[in-house]
């Protein structure tokens, strides 16, 4: 699924207004009659001790988010739902839908609607418990901050107890660049109820407390216009995951998905290498053999006994240059930690490698501290750094969206992949190529869940994905098998451990 910017968007809705054909009051209802469907089926309208339908207090600002709102009053009032309509006149200009909106709803009997001039008016607003709020005063067409009555009233919802439900995007919020200060006045929503594509606003970390949850609503753009739009950031759906998977032929053997090397570990953290060769192989791979410190062997085998293991010289570290030539893939980085033996080591592999590398955890901060090395990293190498990491590595930045834009020059720059962990894990590619994925849980930030990771991306890529569909297809995998980990265990009694658990449960989904 494609992210759009706000600019691409209104020309996506001109072109359909244009060649559907439909009216843009026709296109403001289609969009209304998906927020009431949402709403309709959602718990949040419900409060569960007493079985009654909640009360709801719709924002409208004066264009045509305002007009979104009043088409959503309109409908919720149709099916008998008590709602409150409050109009803030923060200027004498209304978009034409507005106007038009605003008429129809005057005529719907059992709504309350309330001009509002004064941010007073509302603060003899009695809320009772399970009421909805809806946010429907600016949407992507801001471009400017809030200021005035509509700021005012901004920072009233937000010291309001109910839960907030914002429509295309929360009032104040920029659908792509912000920055932030105490003064902005955004609306913290739970819930965004967002048109045809995620704003790519919604996949910073930043941003988080102002979105909440979102869900994507089909209004029935012209896709094919849509596919034409130069936008190369992409939002990795089930079906995007679906069409990478490979089917397996029936008289295949080990060989045929490939042989694996880890590299991992060392004194006190033999850990990271059961989990990063166990994903490994759960992912897929044929052969999987984990170069470690001595004193792990006998912790390898017994823990892991499909996987080959070969020892280092050294009894607590990584010291040695390895031979490469029967691997198709090769990981390295989870819990190596940064002596220097290691390092040269890393430098060796660097150096000898024939195959795109992936690269995690110690071998990044690695990275970070001989930076010159970076360039003769393989083409096409996967670095799968959380942000602390990537931050050592590039140096930081005054928002999620310049740090992306730094991300991406250097993914051009050195050809590589940057696989950036978070909610929203963020792929770019070396052709300028974004992905953002769309599975995983709170309950994955959890020791050894970017291990399982690594070892994810790496068995896939010695199946023989390329480095795009490895990474692209790998976050998305090991998001869902966290999701089903969570919805089997609790988020919060998830471990890493649980996500590899549940990894077939992810693989049979998209299978099916």
């Amino acid at each position: 699924m494609k992210i759009i910017s706000s600019e691409e968007i209104r020309k996506a809705d001109a072109y359909t207004i244009e060649y559907e054909p439909v009216t843009s009051i026709n296109l403001m209802e289609r969009a209304a009659i998906a927020c009431v469907k949402w709403l309709a089926s959602s718990p949040v309208l419900l409060l569960k001790e007493k079985g009654e339908k909640s009360e709801i207090k719709v924002f409208c600002g004066l264009g045509n988010n305002g007009g979104d709102g009043l088409v959503i009053s309109r409908l919720l009032a149709k099916k008998r739902i008590k709602v409150d309509v409050f109009i803030i006149r923060y200027s004498e200009k209304c978009s034409e839908d507005f106007l038009i909106n605003e008429k129809r709803l005057k005529k719907i009997n059992g709504v309350k609607v309330h001009n509002i001039t004064s941010v007073s008016q509302l603060e003899t607003l009695n809320l009772k418990l399970g009421t909805v709020c809806i946010d429907s005063l600016f949407g992507t067409g801001l471009n400017k901050p809030v200021e005035g009555l509509a700021a005012d009233v901004i920072n009233h919802i937000n010291k309001l107890k109910c839960f907030v439900v914002a429509i295309d995007i929360p009032s104040g919020l920029f659908s792509e660049k912000n920055s932030h200060s105490e003064k902005s006045a955004i609306v913290c929503a739970n819930h965004t109820l967002t048109f045809q594509s995620p704003k790519l606003a919604f996949m910073f970390p930043e941003n988080g407390k102002y979105i909440g949850d979102f869900s994507v609503l089909n209004i029935s753009l012209d896709e094919e216009f849509i596919s034409s739009l130069p936008s190369k950031i992409y939002f990795i759906t089930e079906q995007d995951a679906r069409l990478i998977l490979k089917p397996r032929n029936k008289f295949s053997h080990k060989g045929t998905f490939g042989h694996a090397l880890i590299i991992s570990g060392s004194h006190g953290k033999i850990g990271a290498c059961v989990l990063v060769s166990r994903a490994c192989l759960s992912s897929g791979a044929g052969l999987v053999t984990v170069h470690i410190p001595k004193f792990g062997y006998e912790i390898l085998q017994t823990t892991n006994p499909e996987v080959m293991v070969e020892t280092d010289s050294s009894d607590n570290i990584i010291s040695d240059s390895i031979p490469l030539d029967k691997y198709n893939a090769i990981g390295i980085g989870p819990s190596i930690g940064t002596e220097k033996e290691t390092q040269n080591a890393v430098k060796a592999l660097i150096q000898n490698s024939k195959t795109p590398l992936v690269l995690d955890a110690d071998a990044i901060n690695i990275l970070s501290d001989n930076k010159t090395w970076v360039s003769f990293l393989p083409q096409n190498s996967i670095l799968t750094p959380h942000p602390g990491e990537f931050k050592r590595l590039v140096g930081n930045a005054d928002n999620d969206y310049e740090w992306l834009q730094m991300q991406k020059d250097f993914s051009g720059k050195h050809g590589v992949y940057i696989v950036l962990k978070g909610a929203h894990t963020c792929i770019t590619c070396p052709d300028g190529e974004v992905y953002f994925n769309s599975t995983g849980n709170p309950g994955m930030a959890t020791a050894g869940s970017g291990d399982v990771l690594t070892g994810i991306i790496t068995g896939l890529f010695a199946q023989g994905y390329d480095s795009k569909q490895a990474s692209v297809l790998g976050v998305y995998l090991h998001g869902l098998a966290g999701d089903i980990a969570a919805e089997n265990l609790s988020e919060e009694s998830l471990i890493a451990r649980n996500i590899i658990e549940f990894l077939g449960e992810a693989l049979k989904k998209l299978r099916m």
